[in-house]
């Protein structure tokens, strides 16, 4: 498979995980956005070489062509976006809150992330234990889609 199909392939899994969709529609990125900095950041992985930016642009999901410059202002926008989300984080800690318990609900959830994303990294080659692995990784994914839903829903 050539790297264009590969990557936009990856492209429509991610961005179709239900996970995803709650974490992205409740963050500062736009789905353009989302999807340019994935493109910048993992295509690279997956072609196992340095790309240039014209490249990067026809690896975009959209059928119509962009230039290279549209490309790398939508990446620019995202980065400015992760940059100005990092920098509320430390705000906040700085400022004392995330001593406070309101915050508690948002730090479960982020241990149910990391939960998850294990389960997904530790999965067994066997059928008998991998039916089971399926289960509780769909356990969880239902359990943080509800507890997300409902903390994006104050």
């Amino acid at each position: 498979m050539n790297l264009k199909k590969t990557v936009q392939s990856w492209l429509i899994s991610a961005l179709n995980d239900p996970i995803t969709k709650i974490l992205s529609n409740n963050s500062h990125l736009t789905k353009t956005q989302l999807e340019t900095l994935l493109i910048d950041v993992l295509s690279e992985n997956i072609a196992g070489r340095s790309l240039k930016y014209d490249e990067k642009a026809r690896l975009r999901l959209i059928k119509a062509k962009i230039s290279r410059g549209a490309f790398n202002r939508t990446l620019k926008q995202a980065k400015d976006n992760v940059v100005r989300a990092i920098y509320t984080v430390l705000l906040l800690g700085y400022l004392g809150v995330f001593e406070s318990t309101t915050l508690d609900p948002y730090l479960e959830i982020a241990n149910k992330l990391s939960t998850y994303m294990e389960a997904y990294k530790n999965m067994p080659n066997q059928s008998e234990d991998l039916n089971e692995h399926l289960k509780v990784i769909k356990m969880i994914r239902e359990e943080l889609q509800t507890s997300l839903t409902h903390l994006s829903n104050p």
